[in-house]
């Protein structure tokens, strides 16, 4: 009898002895812990979405240049080798072609402004030479230089007429001077649409071109066949 009631009085002192432990649901339980981590202590040493993009951008630029020294004959120096090249091909194709432009900076007519004489373009174009602004010295002067075989009538006024056209007709009655009516109006499209800079050798050709032609006689019959 002692040692049953020893028993039975440990029995009651066990803890849980008469209640059943405690279970939660499975769901109950994972929706608990996903509030619990959601809390902004958990996440204060988290990137941010900034670290976050740059890291996966910086990770995809890694295996490109992996995947591409890995096909490229010579591994990262042949890969290196070849970015130089095409840096180099970009670069003198800009050079070429000048910068490029978004819009284009007027109609392509070689007179955009309206009607004034050879003498105003040609004052126009010394007054921006004497302040070494050479594009427009250019543009101006080959203005006057179309305007003044226009006043001579070696050109017919034509307002939509381009620096290229009018070299051309120029030419017809003034072949001598063919290559150098076709050099200005490259230089004039170079400053005006290529982005290009003037710089005084080219004004000082186009404006003794310019001289030139108002002392050359014109080929009236045109050049025989």
């Amino acid at each position: 009898m002692r040692t049953g009631g020893l028993v039975t009085r440990a029995a009651a002192l066990l803890p849980g002895a008469e209640t059943p432990p405690v279970t939660t649901p499975r769901e109950a339980a994972r929706e608990a812990a996903e509030r619990e981590l959601s809390k902004p202590i958990y996440h204060e040493n988290d990137p941010s979405l900034v670290d976050r993009a740059l890291r996966a951008f910086f990770d995809w630029l890694d295996d490109l240049f992996g995947a591409a020294a890995g096909a490229t004959p010579g591994g990262a120096v042949g890969l290196v080798a070849v970015v130089l090249l095409v840096a180099l091909a970009a670069t003198a194709l800009w050079w070429r072609l000048g910068s490029p432009r978004r819009t284009p900076t007027t109609t392509g007519r070689l007179f955009p402004d309206g009607v004034r004489s050879a003498d105003d373009h040609r004052a126009a174009a010394d007054a921006h030479a004497a302040a070494g602004r050479w594009t427009e010295a250019v543009q101006e002067r080959m203005r006057a230089l179309v305007r003044s075989l226009e006043e001579r009538t070696l050109l017919d006024p034509r307002p939509g007429r381009t620096a290229d056209e009018a070299a051309a007709e120029a030419a017809r009655s003034l072949p001598d001077h063919a290559e150098a009516l076709r050099a200005a109006a490259r230089a004039f499209d170079d400053v005006t649409y290529g982005g290009r800079t003037a710089d005084a050798d080219t004004y000082a050709r186009l404006r003794a071109l310019d001289l030139a032609l108002n002392h050359t006689k014109p080929l009236l019959t045109g050049p025989t066949a």
